[in-house]
């Protein structure tokens, strides 16, 4: 008997990348081996050494397929054996492995947009639904569009074992979330691509695109983020942890600088101090059993929790969000433990 591997990867296309797969067939029992593809058809090689490849990383069911067969997460890397430039994993995992003793928590909110030919889904040929509003978390006919699609990815997820933890309408008709988390930062990252994966392929058996564009549509309709909560184990037992790291993240502007410059393209288009999205936002969030905005030591009754960055795109890659939070955020925690 066989089983079937799709070897999936994060090309090197500019200023977004793309994911690309490819299916490999394998004896009963065989261990995944290294593979490679031409890097020159996915912007990852000129032609005259186009050799590149791909080590499986990360490892889950099929839900597609199903039986025996497997999605392949997979980091590329040169001939030489050293990270591909594009191997945005890879600059990743010495940062996670230097805090790990920080025990960093990560929840993504992945929000997409559906669109069937040139429109979004849902909106009407030749011009606009009604004005945003009432879409958010709707139901009907008449607010929400796609379900079907949204539906089975969620099963989909589920039955890969991903780290899928809820789904929601948007407030854009045709616009979705889906939320990833709380895993580590690698996990979060991994998890995140392949739904990702899922998702375009899950709509593609639809004739419906996702596109995880930050301003699908210009105008007075809000465009689509991935928001990232993060914590600590210092943050989630006391509030000072948060503090030192909002500070971190917010009083320094070379450092805001560096994170949002790395957010995803096009965040000058969404990050317009409109549609819920002021340049900078971060919001201090308390654990349950309630959940609303804190804005100072006052107004937080558990002074514990995690804080939300609002700023990343949909489009951010998820190895770059988790390292610049990680990064900047455990030094500066580290640095306070310190004085």
């Amino acid at each position: 008997m066989s089983f079937k591997a799709e070897y999936i990867w994060i090309d090197g296309t500019e200023p977004t990348a793309k994911l690309r797969s490819k299916t490999r067939v394998l004896a009963d029992g065989a261990e995944l081996p290294t593979w490679g593809f031409d890097g020159s058809s996915t912007n990852q090689a000129e032609g005259h050494a186009s050799d590149r490849v791909l080590k499986p990383v990360f490892t889950c069911p099929d839900p597609i397929r199903g039986g025996d067969n497997v999605l392949v997460l997979c980091e590329v890397f040169n001939t030489d054996d050293t990270p591909h430039p594009s191997n945005t994993r890879a600059l990743l995992r010495p940062i996670a492995e230097r805090f790990a003793e920080q025990e960093s928590i990560f929840g993504i909110e992945q929000e997409y947009t559906f669109f069937k030919g040139e429109r979004p889904l849902g909106f009407p040929v030749g011009g606009f639904p009604a004005a945003q509003g009432g879409y958010y978390c709707g139901v009907g006919a008449d607010e929400v569009f796609g379900r079907e699609v949204v539906e089975l990815h969620l099963d989909r997820c589920i039955e890969a074992g991903l780290a899928i933890c809820g789904i929601n309408a948007e407030v854009m008709p045709g616009q979705w979330e889906f939320q990833i988390g709380p895993v580590d930062a690698l996990t979060v990252s991994d998890h995140l691509w392949i739904a990702r994966w899922l998702l375009y392929r899950t709509a593609e058996d639809f004739d419906i695109t996702a596109t995880l564009d930050a301003k699908p549509v210009k105008g007075d309709w809000n465009g689509a983020g991935a928001h990232t909560n993060f914590s600590t184990k210092a943050m989630r037992e006391g509030y000072d942890a948060i503090i030192t790291a909002c500070e971190s993240l917010g009083t320094d502007q070379e450092k805001v600088l560096e994170h949002v410059e790395q957010y995803g393209f096009g965040i000058q288009d969404r990050l317009t101090g409109l549609h819920e999205t002021p340049v900078g936002r971060l919001q201090l969030r308390r654990l349950r059993p309630r959940r609303r905005r804190c804005a100072s030591r006052g107004r937080s009754r558990y002074k514990k929790g995690y804080i939300e960055d609002r700023r990343p795109n949909a489009n951010v890659d998820p190895y770059v969000v988790t390292r610049l939070l990680v990064n900047t955020c455990c030094s500066a925690l580290e640095k306070a433990e310190q004085v």
